[in-house]
């Protein structure tokens, strides 16, 4: 199937990601979980100590929260937080005074990032069903922005970077990771959702 629009990539990606979700151990067009975790450079005694529903179903590029410089205090937003890793890791490094709000577009991952927050996760975080596009934090109110891999699958990646820095305090930062093409694809003007995430 020919991606021409917009809003058939969203459903396709929120449909690839949701499953993660609901059946971490089944086939996914991307890696998966505890292993594709420790491939990346979170530590092992880091993800013993966060809930193991949010590691069961991580998916990401890189290991954000362990490199961002996160401190005591700070309100962080992690964007396209899926089941919660990197949110669970920023928690304890933000500390008791500080707070971490993510947000996805999945429902599946939301609900499944607050089971783990149940299971044992920080009572610092808050984990809410929102469009990157449209987050649901006001001007001014995050010291620190994570975003793991969310650019490279959605396509209206300005009106993101609008938002986060809308959200953004003044002197805030942004800590994110994306793959990257280092060749143009054959066919740049469409694609397929088989080969989106390849």
């Amino acid at each position: 199937m020919e991606i021409d629009d917009f809003s058939k990539i969203k459903e396709g990606v929120k449909g690839a990601y949701s499953a993660v979700a609901t059946e971490p151990d089944g086939k996914h067009p991307f890696p998966v979980g505890r292993l594709f975790a420790l491939s990346l450079g979170y530590p092992e005694e880091l993800l013993d100590d966060v809930p193991s529903l949010a590691v069961e179903s991580f998916t990401g590029v890189s290991n954000v929260s362990v490199f961002a410089g996160i401190k005591e205090g700070d309100r962080v937003c992690d964007v396209g937080c899926g089941v919660g890793l990197d949110a669970f890791i920023a928690a304890r490094r933000a500390g008791a005074n500080g707070k971490v709000t993510g947000v996805d577009f999945s429902a599946q991952m939301i609900e499944k990032a607050q089971r783990a927050k149940a299971q044992g996760g920080s009572k610092n975080t808050d984990f809410i069903v929102a469009e990157a596009e449209k987050i649901p934090l006001s001007d001014n109110s995050a010291s620190v922005v994570l975003a793991n891999g969310i650019f490279n699958l959605n396509p209206v990646r300005d009106v993101i970077f609008k938002e986060i820095l809308r959200i953004l305090k003044p002197g805030g930062m942004v800590f994110g990771a994306e793959l990257v093409l280092t060749t143009a694809p054959v066919d740049p003007l469409t694609c397929s959702l088989n080969n989106w995430f390849a």
